[in-house]
């Protein structure tokens, strides 16, 4: 009986430590954020792979979002035979699932697996090889060099992608109940202008801010402190989507209590 009270106490113990050197590695990332400029072609690297590498991913993603959102929306008023007097509102409900829900998440997500699982994977075999040992024998930070690139142009980008991933949900789920119930863009798209909030998309883009901080922050974490060759990579690899899946839906519930 003892053994699981010293076992749940260990565990507590490793994730406070953890999330404090988490914290660490933010701070120390901060502190090179006036740098970004001097430093710009390595932010600039980072925000192709982030961006523009991911955006094909990004809008299949969300247009097959938009389209299953328009889907149950319409499924759920076609079994009580309203689709003809929820027409109106139809638009705007799916708009605003998309745009505070939806797209945040969902491209958090195919970040954390395409983007932070690949930054835990080249910084870990860095680690391994030696690699970062070698950049501070010569004087560089590790920080500055790999880690704030990386926060930054995650920071920024993701934002960005989310914008693209709103755009083409939309015309998903527009096509959607075109398609299936002969909707009009008219009627459609007045129903999101209608009733359009700009609360409901400030609030999707700063959880995807958030989640691009957190995905880069964790993603650098585990792959500075990646040991044991080629298996303590691949572990790293999983660990960092885990731990960057996790963290973004524990933030997005925290963001549903308290917006």
């Amino acid at each position: 009986m003892l053994n699981f009270p010293a076992f749940i106490g260990r565990k507590v113990i490793n994730f406070t430590a953890e999330v404090g050197r988490i914290i660490i590695l933010l701070m120390s990332v901060l502190r090179y954020f006036p740098r970004a400029i001097k430093d710009r072609k390595l932010v600039l690297e980072q925000m192709a792979i982030v961006g523009s590498d991911s955006l094909p991913l990004v809008v299949l993603i969300g247009s097959f979002t938009g389209a299953i959102a328009a889907l149950q929306a319409t499924n759920l008023f076609d079994k009580f035979n309203l689709v003809n007097i929820a027409k109106p509102f139809i638009g705007s409900s799916i708009a605003t699932v998309v745009f505070t829900e939806l797209t945040p998440v969902l491209t958090a997500l195919v970040i954390a697996g395409r983007v932070g699982a690949s930054m835990a994977a080249q910084l870990g075999t860095m680690n391994v090889t030696e690699q970062i040992d070698a950049l501070e024998m010569m004087g560089i930070d590790k920080n500055r060099y790999l880690a704030m690139p990386r926060a930054i142009a995650t920071l920024f980008m993701m934002p960005v992608l989310a914008v693209f991933s709103n755009v083409v949900a939309l015309v998903g789920g527009f096509l959607l109940t075109y398609i299936k119930f002969e909707f009009e863009a008219a009627t459609f798209f007045d129903s999101v202008q209608r009733f359009f909030q700009a609360s409901e998309v400030i609030m999707g883009l700063t959880k995807s801010f958030v989640f691009g901080g957190v995905t880069a922050l964790i993603g650098v974490h585990v792959g500075f402190a990646t040991t044991g060759g080629a298996e303590g990579v691949g572990n790293s690899t999983v660990r960092a989507f885990t731990l960057s899946a996790a963290a973004i839906l524990i933030i997005d519930a925290l963001f549903g209590y308290i917006w």
